[in-house]
């Protein structure tokens, strides 16, 4: 069993639609599920033509004042950072759940532990098969900020059923936040997709730096390969010792299939499956 992480400092540079085509190809002849982590904007299913069903809500704990306790002292909205609590001094707190991440500072510092635990929901993981793949996606709801507890719970899932697949391919958001470490932290083996302009130079460096802090093996897919200048690619590449795997050129082709939501295959692919 291999884990499988598509990835870029940069969007549009077409993860996605490598994550899905890579996921079609093996899972002609090998067990696939594929994960959809970027959790702020998951897409993948609308690729694939996949219909997603509920499987889990996504909870995250929230403070609770016990006001006959509360002595009004006001230090609980001194420690939190994301200022989910407005709290003066002789007066009850004031507490806006949706900024929350639940950190526990306030109920650390309170002196009287007057602060306990309740939960809101803050995302949705689903679930979903076609083409032979399994599917796992999560969905922050809106308003909420911490996408990487969404992530965290679709880890677990993973975590639980890694055996039964030979190959999980994870499709992760754009960038180096949070919720992208934690997809990361679970793969084998990573991909990072780019294009060649200075743009796309720039935010490859950004993730081929994590990737080297993580101790993770890398490669690069280089898409849309003859729009720009391919030796900045190719040097950062040598710079951080990561193989420059596939080069897709641009390709009407790959639009119009894009477009309705069926499987890109072609060579690069086979290219990618030769360094699995």
């Amino acid at each position: 069993m291999e884990i499988i992480g598509i990835t870029g400092g940069k969007g549009g540079t077409g993860k996605s639609t490598i994550s899905s085509s890579l996921a079609c190809e093996l899972a002609k002849k090998s067990k696939v599920l594929l994960v959809d982590a970027d959790v702020d904007c998951p897409n993948d299913h609308l690729i694939l033509n996949i219909k997603r069903e509920f499987l889990k809500t996504v909870w995250q704990r929230i403070p609770k004042w016990d006001y006959d306790k509360c002595i009004k002292c006001g230090l609980c909205g001194t420690v939190c950072k994301p200022n989910a609590i407005v709290s003066i001094k002789d007066k009850n707190p004031i507490f806006m759940q949706q900024q929350c991440n639940g950190c526990g500072a306030c109920a650390f510092k309170c002196p009287v532990d007057a602060i306990s635990w309740g939960k809101k929901e803050i995302g949705t993981i689903f679930k979903g098969k076609n083409h032979n793949i399994r599917f796992l996606s999560g969905e922050l709801k809106t308003n909420e900020p911490i996408s990487e507890f969404v992530v965290n719970d679709i880890n677990k899932i993973i975590e639980k059923e890694k055996d039964q697949y030979d190959y999980i391919i994870i499709d992760t958001a754009a960038g180096t936040h949070c919720p992208v470490i934690s997809a990361l932290e679970m793969c084998d083996n990573v991909f990072a997709v780019t294009e060649p302009t200075p743009l796309g130079s720039h935010d490859l460096e950004i993730i081929l730096k994590l990737l080297k802090r993580l101790k993770i093996k890398s490669s690069i897919i280089l898409n849309r390969s003859d729009i720009g200048d391919k030796k900045i690619i190719k040097d950062l590449a040598g710079k951080y010792n990561s193989k420059l795997t596939a080069e897709i050129p641009y390709s009407k082709e790959i639009i119009d299939k894009y477009s309705k939501g069926v499987p890109i295959i072609g060579e690069f692919i086979q290219k990618i499956i030769k360094e699995l």
